[in-house]
């Protein structure tokens, strides 16, 4: 069992579902987040005064998927999220040592379908 966390831009986020849910994964959490990367932000004047904006609106998906699962998540992620541009995301990949379902008390594979 895997983790994947994915850091995508906002106006992304519709073309990666899209793509998730053509790869048959359908189990996902989405946050709203802020951050920086390469793209290290941007000055914004404002009644004259100059701000720097650094940490800016990101998407964070988290699925977890059963290790059969982790290559076809993360080729769909890449597919809807890749622009070329600076900012495109990251996505993270980490080891799942156990899930449980509350509604069943279902554990491992089964817990995450």
């Amino acid at each position: 069992m895997k983790k994947i966390e994915a850091i995508i831009q906002p106006d992304r986020l519709d073309a990666v579902k899209e793509e998730l849910f053509k790869a048959d994964v359908h189990k996902m959490t989405v946050s709203r987040v802020k951050g920086c990367g390469q793209q290290r932000g941007y000055t914004e004047t404002y009644r004259g005064k100059i701000f720097k904006v650094n940490l800016l609106p990101k998407i964070k998906l988290e699925i977890a998927v059963n290790a059969d699962f982790v290559q076809i998540t993360v080729d769909a992620i890449i597919k809807g999220a890749r622009t070329g541009k600076i900012g495109d995301g990251k996505i993270f990949i980490t080891d799942l040592p156990e899930c449980i379902r509350i509604r069943t008390g279902e554990k491992g594979q089964k817990a995450i379908g």
